[in-house]
């Protein structure tokens, strides 16, 4: 339990801006001919920020850390903070600018829904793809191939092709592969947002028992602070490219709430990142703004919202979902607007309310999601900049109870009547 696993000394990671950045090299050329005509970026995306040929970023600056066989580390900080590119160096996906890395074993990483596999390949091609890039044997894959496609909850499309999964279906499969397959290091990043609470109750388990019972050694990164407090035992708060806390988990999530509770009542969102790239490409939020401007609202008052929004194209049937969380990252609902179409491309504004009689007093946030529907009544999400909208609830009613959230829960239920005889 005492080995070493990973050491990383004095690493820095600098990005430079504005030169490459496309998929493909007809991309680049792209970019280069409309450059060269001074035209816009064809592959710009909405809103996103011109930047200066040869101006650099410092992702990461500094960075010290040791972790031993079998811990499970927790990864939390803002968008933008550094954590994705630490893993992308753990997981030799980039190299860094200076320093080094150390690691003592075979490295499975999730760094985002579908990372390593071949759309074209079926699941099952996949896994022994997945097994063969981590260095196992095609004997030692067929040992464990049943278990993981049992534990995944694919089997009826496991011989399917996987460009044809949905997210979910990716999540499953993917994270069964680098749970099941012979890897020392576990490196997960935010994966587990994707797929339903009952799965993501399953991964917890997983990881929690190749952590403790065959010592797997687990770098962990999400948003949702419960998960973090019920796989970790160790939490590293990152905070623009360097360590700031390393300790205990309850700690370094108070450190992080803290630190994360802007009460801004406008946002300007048009470099907020997105989940996957294919978000925010068509449609794009580029603000968001608490009308009355002010965070803090009685539960019986409506509060009063308008998103800015950028279209390239026009929608038949959009809707606007609301995700409601207790300032420590408990889900506790959703709100969702009614249909609405766009008949023209431009900017727009959509104004919205909600009345949070159901939220009891305390502090929450929210994220906003923006989906289409198609014909087949799926959801298609168009858009979902990740930044937390923070607002706080309270009762000045003399006669109220006091609200204990972690007794009572962080639902106010309504009214018990009582039926008289």
């Amino acid at each position: 339990m005492d080995s070493l696993m990973i050491k990383v000394e004095n690493v820095s990671k600098k990005y430079k801006l504005g030169q490459i950045g496309g998929m493909t090299l007809r991309d680049e050329l792209q970019r280069k001919w409309a450059r060269a005509r001074k035209k816009e970026d064809p592959l710009k995306k909405i809103g996103e920020k011109d930047y200066e040929i040869g101006e650099t970023f410092l992702a990461l600056d500094g960075i010290n850390l040791e972790v031993k066989k079998g811990e499970r580390v927790g990864i939390i900080g803002h968008n933008g903070a550094g954590k994705s590119t630490l893993l992308k160096l753990l997981s030799r996906v980039t190299a860094p600018t200076t320093g080094a890395i150390n690691l003592d074993g075979r490295v499975a990483s999730m760094l985002e829904v579908g990372t390593g596999f071949h759309g074209e390949l079926t699941g099952r091609e996949n896994i022994y793809m997945n097994g063969a890039i981590l260095g196992m044997s095609k004997k030692e894959i067929d040992k464990k191939i049943e278990d993981i496609i049992e534990f995944s909850e694919v089997r009826q499309f496991i011989d399917t092709p996987v460009k044809r999964y949905s997210s979910g279906m990716f999540v499953k499969l993917a994270f069964s592969v680098a749970a099941h397959l012979d890897a020392e290091i576990m490196i997960m990043d935010e994966v587990l947002a994707v797929g339903d609470v009952a799965f993501q109750t399953k991964c917890l388990n997983k990881m929690n028992d190749v952590s403790r019972n065959y010592g797997r050694t687990i770098l962990y990164v999400s948003h949702n602070m419960n998960t973090v407090r019920q796989l970790c035992q160790r939490c590293i708060v990152l905070d623009h490219g360097h360590i700031i806390f390393d300790g205990s988990v309850e700690e370094g999530i108070a450190m992080y709430i803290k630190s994360d509770q802007e009460a801004s009542t406008h946002f300007d969102l048009t470099q907020t990142p997105r989940p996957y790239s294919r978000m925010g490409v068509y449609l794009r939020a580029f603000s968001f703004d608490f009308v009355d401007k002010r965070v803090q609202f009685r539960y019986n008052e409506p509060i009063n919202m308008r998103v800015g929004f950028d279209y390239k194209k026009t929608y038949a049937s959009l809707r606007i979902r609301m995700e409601i969380y207790y300032f420590d990252g408990t889900e506790i609902g959703i709100y969702e607007s009614e249909t609405f179409g766009v008949d023209k491309t431009g900017e727009h504004f959509a104004d919205m309310s909600f009345t949070p009689d159901i939220l009891p007093t305390g502090k929450y946030f929210t994220i906003i999601d923006i989906y289409e529907l198609d014909g087949l009544n799926r959801h298609w999400t168009q858009d979902h900049p990740s930044q937390r909208f923070y607002f706080e609830i309270f009762d000045d009613d003399p006669n109220g109870i006091r609200w204990e959230h972690e007794d009572m829960g962080h639902v106010r239920m309504g009214k018990l009547y009582l039926n008289k005889q």
